[in-house]
């Protein structure tokens, strides 16, 4: 099911009740010192220039480090969680759109490619642009992790005129070509 903006959070982690504290900060200084916020949720960024070695690096330049090297990428649970991962172009256009939108501030708004990709899938995927053939090493499931991240961006497209320009496949295809200079 897409997570939608109006949902009421519940945050099974410290990183996410921080995230969550910015939110409400945000939407209070709006609303009592009219201090104009929109609040951007970013689902899963991916692109060049992302640290496959710091504690906080997302999947997609972890597994491509290791899969470059011919190393089997580390999935944690059976590969079948999903994500909506967003490339960073997306990003840039939606934090453009919002300094310039009408009835934005205050507000809540998803930033994501709308796509699911299983994590299984982005393996297959990345042995297809790397021509490889690397199986992933399983291992358990981690404490909190979420078993599926779908997006609704309809909020982002009508109040913001956001629509994804990079889809998941040929912003995977930039970043693969940009780890491998």
């Amino acid at each position: 099911m897409p997570k939608k903006e109006d949902m009421i959070p519940s945050p099974l982690s410290p990183y996410a009740v921080s995230k969550l504290t910015g939110e409400y900060y945000c939407k209070v200084f709006y609303k009592i010192y009219g201090l104009e916020t929109v609040i951007l949720r970013y689902f899963n960024v991916f692109g060049p220039h992302q640290d496959p070695d710091s504690q906080y690096a997302a999947v997609i330049p972890k597994f491509i480090k290791a899969m470059l090297k011919g190393e089997r990428p580390v999935i944690y649970g059976d590969g079948e969680q999903s994500r909506d991962f967003t490339y960073i172009d997306n990003v840039v256009q939606a934090n453009i759109l919002a300094t310039r939108a009408k009835n934005a501030c205050g507000r809540v708004f998803n930033i994501a490619s709308q796509e699911s990709i299983t994590i299984n899938q982005l393996v297959k995927e990345l042995n297809c642009i790397l021509n490889k053939n690397i199986e992933p090493e399983y291992t358990v499931p981690r404490p909190g992790d979420i078993k599926h991240s779908l997006a609704d961006i309809s909020s982002a497209k009508q109040i913001l005129n956001y629509s994804p320009k990079i889809k998941f496949n040929e912003g995977l295809r930039r970043t693969v070509h940009w780890f491998q200079k």
